[in-house]
């Protein structure tokens, strides 16, 4: 190319130098020979600058096309290599998760066959095995302490023994009893042992221990019982957190203590039965309770009690004293029918809403000195002894239709002060079924005389 453009300049030169020259002669010849050297000159180094130009954009242009092929290249190195990343992180997580799936399932059949013997050891006929299945079932929910669903389930097994069909071994035999008789009791005493043990590990599990803002280690938080007919003996779930509790028809044989225990489910006592003392003092109740037609054959202590929502003591009897002093009722309080054979102690109470006791026989004391009620019902209700309203506070509503009030013999009564519109009668008849006779309590505007501060009785 540049021999082309060197000969093209030359016979450019060569035809401006003598075609564009003829005829002339002198200063006029060797001017216009001058100009056609210049001008052709021109032309030739124009033509090469114009292919070193050229010359220049085909090098960048092939640097360009390089610099593209060598980002393309290592573009596919890249891909190349990211794709073998991904190939070997998703063979390395698919192993994990083989690895994984094998250990849960190598996991789940050993807690199978350790849930499996040990419920078999709990259907044994030697107490000491049965010791072992118990101690079995609270170590595998303790070694798994996530697995939330497998330690209900330990404590759905245990509630399960403890709901059994049991009968308390009795006194004693004599050396002379039929050996039957006594190794049948034999028996029920290491099947009593076996029980303790069931509910100590329970209970144990029930506690959250002594410091509010740190639980103990050993604490099984939202559990739930199912007790329903099952046969306790010495119950103590003191200071203890759970949730649920159903003791619908157990039987609670010895003291039952729940003084500062927390429910924070619906709790069902209905149709239960203490043999000695009830201790419920400072316990919590969130949700509903039901002690319906609960049978409190010792003394009943819910002293300092909250019940937040719904209460239900409707047709309990207590055989001895039953103690509320200082007890809050949030929800609704129902003693319907209920039976007090000693002293009703109510003082300080706050009934938030509302409390019935219709048709109530207070064979005892009924004090309800201090008592802060929104509306209280009375209707029907019976009381034999000394009453006490003193410092009461009734809002709004207060009702006795149809209540009575035993006579006694001559002498005031502790009867300080009974609400609005409310007094006993001056006569006094026999009610049929009930010893002594009784005064009616009377509204205002019924027809009776008013009773003088001395004819209270």
């Amino acid at each position: 190319m540049a021999a082309l453009i060197a000969t093209a300049t030359i016979g450019l030169v060569v035809v401006l130098w003598w075609a564009a020259t003829a005829g002339l002669s002198g200063a006029e010849l060797v001017n216009a020979r001058f100009n056609a050297l210049r001008t052709g000159l021109s032309i030739g180094v124009g033509g090469g600058g114009i292919f070193a130009l050229y010359l220049a954009w085909r090098r960048q242009h092939a640097t360009e096309i390089g610099l593209v092929q060598k980002e393309r290249d290592q573009a596919d190195v890249a891909r190349a290599y990211e794709l073998q990343r991904e190939t070997a992180e998703h063979t390395r997580l698919h192993a994990e998760r083989v690895a994984a799936t094998t250990e849960r399932d190598a996991e789940a059949r050993r807690i199978t066959d350790l849930y499996a013997r040990s419920v078999e050891q709990l259907g044994s006929d030697k107490a000491p095995v049965r010791h072992g299945g118990l101690y079995a079932l609270e170590r595998l929910a303790l070694d798994h302490p996530d697995n939330l669903a497998l330690r209900q389930t330990v404590v759905n097994v245990i509630c399960a023994y403890l709901r059994a069909p049991f009968d308390l071994p009795g006194e004693p035999r004599d050396a002379d009893t039929d050996r039957p008789v006594r190794d049948e009791r034999h028996e029920q005493v290491q099947e009593r042992e076996v029980r303790l043990t069931a509910q100590r590990i329970l209970t144990s599990h029930l506690y959250s221990g002594s410091d509010d803002d740190y639980l103990a280690a050993t604490f099984w938080p939202d559990t739930d019982l199912d007790l329903t007919g099952a046969v306790l003996i010495d119950w103590d779930m003191k200071d203890c957190l759970l949730r649920k509790a159903t003791f619908k028809r157990t039987i609670f044989a010895g003291h039952a203590i729940f003084s500062g225990t927390t429910f924070t489910g619906n709790v069902q006592f209905s149709g239960a039965m203490f043999s000695d003392d009830a201790l419920f003092g400072r316990a919590t109740f969130t949700r509903n309770v039901q002690f319906n037609g609960t049978a409190f054959n010792g003394g009943a202590r819910f002293d300092g009690a909250k019940f937040i929502m719904h209460a239900g003591f409707s047709e309990a009897t207590f055989a001895e004293g039953a103690l509320f002093e200082g007890a809050t009722f949030t929800g609704k309080a129902l003693f319907n029918k209920a039976r007090f054979s000693g002293d009703a102690q109510f003082g300080g109470v706050k009934f938030i809403t509302y409390v019935e006791f219709n048709e109530v026989m207070f064979a005892g004391n009924a004090l309800f000195w201090g008592v802060a009620v929104e509306d209280a019902y009375f209707n029907g209700a019976a009381f034999s002894e000394d009453v006490r309203f003193d410092e009461a506070n009734f809002i709004r509503e207060t009702q006795f239709k149809g209540a009575t009030l035993r006579h006694a013999p001559p002498g005031p009564r502790a009867v300080l002060w009974w609400p609005t519109r409310w007094r006993p009668s001056l006569d006094h008849t026999a009610i049929e079924g009930r010893e002594g006779t009784w005064h009616r309590l009377l509204g205002r505007g019924e027809t009776d005389e008013p009773a003088s501060p001395s004819d209270d009785g």
